[in-house]
C-alpha cells in the first residue's frame, strides 16, 4: 500500500523544486527602467492664458457724405498706408469746387475795383473835391471786399478738401476686412463704417497677472533697472498657440496697467511680438510663459516617475540589490519636458522612471539603467 502514495508525493516534491530555484526567482523579478534625475541650471516659469490684439486698429469711415462709387481693394488683403480703398461719387463735389472757384474770381475782381475806388476817392478828398464821408464809405467797401476774398478762398479750400475726401485711403498698414457697404449705397459722413484694418507686425498679447506674481515681475524689472509699467522690465516671454506644429513665439513684456483691478485682484500685462509672417492674428488665444525666478540648479524627473502615496507625491528610489523605497517630494513647475523637484531629492538617487505599476511592497526589481537627456523630446520651447 505504501508504494501507491509514495510515487505521487515524490513527483509533487520534484515539480515544486524549480519554482524555488534561483533561476525561477530571477525570472519573477519585475523589470523596471531606472535613471538618475537630470540636474541642470533652470529658470522657473509661470503660465497664463491670454489673447492677441492688434497694436493699431481702425474702423474706416468717410469724412463726407455721398453715394459709394468705387471699391479698390480685395477683401482680406494686406494694404499699405495711403492705399486708395473707396471712392465716393465725385460729381457733386467737382461742381461745388467749380462754384467755389468762380466765387473766388468774383471776389478778386470786386477787391480790385474796391481798391481802385478807394485810391481815387482818397485823391479827390485830399484835393477837397469830395467829403471825407465818401472816403469812409470807400474804405468800408474795400475792407468788405477783402473779407469776401478771404471767405471765397476758404470756401475753395473746403471744396478742394471735400473732393480730396471722396478718395478714402488706408490710414495704416495691415490686413483689411471685407467691405461692409456695396457700391451705390448712401454713405453718411463720419457714421457709416466701410471696413476695418488691423496691423499685424508687430502684434500685442494681453494677459492678467495675480498680485503675488505681479510683485515678483516688478522686482525683476527693478533689478534690471526698468519699471514694469514702463517697458515691462524687458522680460522674455514665450507664447504657444493652438497649432502644435508652430514653435513657441518669443517676445518681451513692454507694458502693464497702472493699477490692480479691485474686483479680480489682477493687473493686465502686455507683451509684444514680431510677426513678419503674419502667423499670429488678433483674437487668437495663447498660453504665455514668463520667467519667474533667477537661474538656479534644479533636479528634474519625468512626470511618469512620480507616484502618489495617500496625500503625498513620491518617487521610487532603487538600491543596488534591486530593493526600492519611496521618497516624498514636493513638486515644482514643468521645465524642459520634466518636473522640477523642489524638496525631497539630492540629485544622486536612482529612481524608477518606467514601470511603477509593477512595484509591490517587498519585491526586488530587475532594474534597467538608462540616461535621461538634458531636455525631454516633448518639451516645447526649452522652458
Amino acid at each position: 500500500m505504501a508504494r501507491h502514495w509514495l510515487i505521487p508525493a515524490i513527483l509533487l516534491f520534484s515539480t515544486a523544486l524549480p519554482a524555488t530555484s534561483p533561476l525561477a526567482q530571477q525570472q519573477q523579478k519585475p523589470v523596471v527602467t531606472v535613471a538618475k534625475p537630470v540636474v541642470r541650471d533652470v529658470v522657473d516659469v509661470d503660465e497664463f492664458i491670454g489673447r492677441f490684439e492688434a497694436v493699431d486698429e481702425v474702423t474706416v469711415r468717410s469724412r463726407i457724405g455721398g453715394y459709394l462709387d468705387q471699391v479698390h481693394f480685395t477683401d482680406g488683403a494686406m494694404v499699405k498706408k495711403g492705399d486708395q480703398l473707396f471712392v465716393i461719387d465725385q460729381r457733386p463735389f467737382k461742381t461745388a469746387l467749380d462754384v467755389a472757384t468762380s466765387s473766388l474770381e468774383v471776389a478778386k475782381s470786386t477787391l480790385v475795383f474796391a481798391e481802385a475806388e478807394f485810391t481815387r476817392t482818397e485823391s479827390l478828398v485830399q484835393k477837397g473835391t469830395l467829403p471825407i464821408s465818401t472816403l469812409d464809405d470807400r474804405r468800408r467797401e474795400l475792407r468788405s471786399a477783402q473779407a469776401n476774398l478771404r471767405g471765397a478762398e476758404a470756401s475753395l479750400a473746403r471744396a478742394e478738401l471735400d473732393l480730396e475726401y471722396t478718395k478714402i485711403i488706408a490710414p495704416l498698414a495691415g490686413r483689411i476686412d471685407r467691405r461692409l457697404v456695396s457700391v451705390g449705397n448712401l454713405v453718411q459722413a463720419d457714421q457709416t463704417a466701410l471696413t476695418t484694418i488691423v496691423s499685424l507686425d508687430p502684434i500685442d498679447f494681453y494677459f492678467d497677472v495675480d498680485e503675488r506674481r505681479l510683485l515678483s515681475y516688478a522686482r525683476q524689472a527693478r533689478e534690471q533697472g526698468s519699471n514694469l509699467q514702463e517697458g515691462g522690465g524687458s522680460l522674455d516671454v514665450y507664447v504657444t498657440i493652438a497649432d502644435s506644429s508652430e514653435k513657441p513665439f518669443k517676445g518681451k513684456l513692454d507694458f502693464a496697467e497702472n493699477r490692480v483691478d479691485q474686483e479680480t485682484g489682477t493687473m493686465r500685462v502686455r507683451a509684444r511680438f514680431d510677426n513678419p509672417d503674419f502667423v499670429l492674428q488678433p483674437g487668437l488665444f495663447g498660453r504665455v510663459e514668463v520667467s519667474a525666478s533667477n537661474t538656479y540648479t534644479g533636479i528634474l524627473v519625468p512626470d511618469d516617475a512620480i507616484g502618489s502615496d495617500q496625500d503625498q507625491r513620491v518617487v521610487y528610489v532603487v538600491a543596488e540589490d534591486g530593493s526600492f523605497t519611496t521618497k516624498p517630494v514636493r513638486l515644482g513647475p514643468r521645465l524642459y519636458g520634466y518636473r522640477v523637484i523642489r524638496e525631497g531629492m539630492t540629485g544622486d538617487e536612482t529612481i524608477v522612471v518606467n514601470g511603477l505599476t509593477r512595484l509591490r511592497p517587498g519585491v526586488v526589481v530587475d532594474a534597467k539603467m538608462i540616461t535621461l537627456p538634458p531636455e525631454a523630446a516633448s518639451t516645447e520651447n526649452g522652458q
